[in-house]
């Protein structure tokens, strides 16, 4: 397995960007991802077009084609704060440059839409980190677990989660590379130099607003493209603002796990990842994700480690 390089982790003074890749948010809660990030010590700038409009998307193309390279290019900025996803990241892929950013690595966090960014990261060679973005960083408390961990992350602690175990998990133990994200920008790529490369990858999926059957029919995309054949395991996360209509005659998980049955990997269901508040950060990149999951009462462990 190919080693993905990590950028430096924060200390207190270091400035980070706000950006909108992708669809345009609420000033509101640009302002409040600012706050927050301010109260971890942090210098926050905002990219020209994190606030504006143009159609669904933050912005022309150019602005923030425009914003994200000058961000990558950086050498004070140290991390990328995607603002929210919402499509349009796609835009950016083939538009970006990372000479200088190879000079001034640093760090990319957001989700959902995001996924193509991931994507495009680790095929330069770098980690980057799904985790919540600027609505969670404004509307939720200090307490909220999932900034704790994302603080904690990039100021260097590396995480290690524990939860209850869940009925459809099925034991193993595997160290492979934590990949992917949300499922269905995980299936447009499919075919595309920014595909995941299945082989040695711990593969993590959930979405939003997407029907039983069409997540399903994504799955099968996986299973007939041979990936469920090659990867070391598979984390499921959260499916979030759907109708459960039982159109498949069983509920989602159980679709899902019915579809793995004839593969080995160990499966963790129900992981804290996705479109709620329980968004717990994962490092996508990194060469020893870890699912450890072995009868061991009722718990179940995975931790992301950098050896």
């Amino acid at each position: 397995m190919k080693r993905s390089l990590f950028p430096p982790f924060l200390s207190e003074g270091d400035m980070v960007v706000i950006l909108s890749p992708a669809g345009k948010i609420d000033k509101t809660f640009i302002s409040g991802a600012r706050k927050r990030l301010e109260s971890w010590g942090l210098k926050v700038v905002t990219g020209k077009s994190a606030g504006r409009s143009n159609g669904r998307f933050a912005g022309t193309l150019e602005q923030r084609v425009s914003d994200f390279q000058e961000a990558l290019d950086s050498d004070r900025i140290k991390a990328i704060f995607c603002s929210r996803g919402g499509y349009g990241a796609v835009h950016l892929i083939e538009r970006l440059d990372f000479t200088r950013f190879a000079e001034f690595p640093k760090w990319l966090i957001g989700y959902s839409d995001i996924t193509l960014l991931h994507a495009l990261f680790q095929k330069k060679g770098y980690v980057s980190l799904h985790a919540p973005m600027a609505r969670h960083l404004t509307v939720e408390k200090e307490d909220d677990l999932s900034l704790r961990y994302l603080h904690d992350l990039l100021f260097g602690k590396l995480p290690s989660y524990q939860m209850p175990s869940y009925s459809l998990n099925r034991d193993g133990r595997v160290k492979g590379v934590l990949r992917a994200g949300n499922l269905a920008v995980l299936s447009g790529l499919r075919g595309t130099p920014y595909d995941f490369p299945a082989e040695d990858t711990i593969l993590f999926i959930e979405d939003t607003g997407e029907r039983p059957y069409q997540i399903e029919r994504m799955m099968y995309n996986l299973k007939l493209g041979v990936a469920f054949d090659r990867i070391s395991g598979l984390i499921i996360g959260q499916f979030t603002e759907y109708e459960e209509d039982r159109s498949l005659g069983k509920e989602l998980y159980r679709v899902l796990a019915d579809l793995v049955k004839p593969y080995q990997f160990p499966v963790c269901f129900d992981f804290p990842v996705g479109h709620v508040t329980a968004n717990y950060p994962l490092i996508c990149g990194v060469v020893n994700g870890t699912i450890d999951r072995e009868k061991r009462g009722a718990s179940q462990l995975f931790g992301i480690i950098r050896v």
